[in-house]
C-alpha cells in the first residue's frame, strides 16, 4: 500500500503562486507514474499534470501548460506541483495520485490522463484563487 498526503494548498490572489507537495509513504514509488488532478465544485475530476518517477514522460493539461510544473524529489519521496500565474478558474481541490503499473501504457496520454488508471490517491488539498 502507498499512502499519499498533499500539502501546500491555500488562498491566493489571481496572478500569484502556490507550490503543492505530495508525500508518499508505505512503499517506494520509484518507477510509478504520478499525477495531479483537480475537481472544482459541480465538475468532474480533471487531469492537470503527470510524470513518471524517472521523469521520462511529463505532460500537462492545455489549461495549465506554461504555468504549472510537476517535479519529483527522489530524496524526499515527493511529487510537487509548482503553480504560477494562478487564475480564478484554477480554484479546485487538488489531488495527487500514483499508478503502480506505469509501464508501456504511459506512452499514451489517453492512459495517464484518465483518473481510473491510478491506484492510490491523496485526500486532496484546497486551492482557492481570488480575482
Amino acid at each position: 500500500q502507498v499512502q499519499l498526503v498533499e500539502s501546500g494548498g491555500g488562498l491566493v490572489q489571481a496572478g500569484g503562486s502556490l507550490r503543492l507537495s505530495c508525500a508518499a509513504s508505505g512503499r517506494t514509488i520509484r518507477n510509478y507514474g504520478l499525477g495531479w488532478f483537480r475537481q472544482a465544485p459541480g465538475k468532474e475530476r480533471e487531469f492537470v499534470a503527470a510524470t513518471r518517477w524517472s521523469g521520462t514522460i511529463t505532460d500537462y493539461a492545455d489549461s495549465v501548460k506554461g504555468r504549472f510544473t510537476i517535479s519529483v524529489d527522489n530524496a524526499k519521496n515527493t511529487v510537487d506541483l509548482q503553480m504560477n500565474s494562478l487564475k480564478p478558474e484554477d480554484t479546485a481541490v487538488y489531488y495527487c495520485a500514483a499508478d503502480g503499473s506505469a509501464g508501456g501504457s504511459w506512452l499514451s496520454s489517453t492512459y495517464y490522463t484518465n483518473s481510473r488508471n491510478y491506484d492510490y490517491w491523496g485526500q486532496g488539498t484546497q486551492v482557492t484563487v481570488s480575482s
